[in-house]
C-alpha cells in the first residue's frame, strides 16, 4: 500500500484529529463515511495509514516481532489491533486484508478501528511525551 491515494492520508488525518480530541462517533462516522464512498478497500486503506502512523519507519524486511503481553486474554478489538498492526510491521497485506474481513464478518470492525485509532493516539502521545 505504498500509493494510496490522497483522500486516503485525509481521512486518516480526520480520523485522528477525531480521535485526539476523544470523539468516537467521529471516528466511526470518518471510517463510515469512506466506506460509502470507496467501499471496505478504502476504510482498509485509512486503517493501513494509521498503522503505519503508529509505528513509523519499519524495516524492510519482513519478521518483525512485536511483544504484546496478555494479549490472548484481550478483548477481540484489542488482540485484533495487534495482530493488524503486527500485520502492517511484517509487511503482510494479506493478513492485514483477512484481519479486516474478518472484523467485518463478525459486525465488530467499527469496535476494531475505534480501538486502532485510540491506540494510534496513545502511541503517538507516548513518542511525544
Amino acid at each position: 500500500m505504498t500509493d494510496l491515494p490522497q483522500q486516503t492520508f485525509d481521512d486518516a488525518a480526520a480520523v485522528l484529529r477525531s480521535a485526539l480530541t476523544g470523539d468516537g462517533d467521529a471516528v466511526v462516522g470518518t471510517f463510515d463515511a469512506v466506506v460509502d464512498r470507496a467501499g471496505l478497500s478504502g476504510a482498509y486503506g485509512v486503517a493501513w495509514c494509521l498503522a503505519a502512523t503508529m509505528l513509523g519507519d519499519v524495516p524492510a524486511a519482513s519478521g518483525a516481532a512485536l511483544d504484546f503481553p496478555g494479549i490472548d486474554q484481550a478483548e477481540y478489538d484489542t488482540r485484533w489491533v495487534a495482530r493488524f498492526v503486527s500485520a502492517y510491521a511484517n509487511r503482510d497485506e494479506p493478513t492485514g486484508e483477512a484481519l479486516f474481513g474478518a472484523a467485518a464478518a463478525d459486525g465488530l470492525l467499527p469496535d476494531c478501528l475505534l480501538t486502532l485509532a485510540g491506540s494510534t493516539i496513545a502511541t503517538l502521545r507516548s513518542r511525544a511525551g
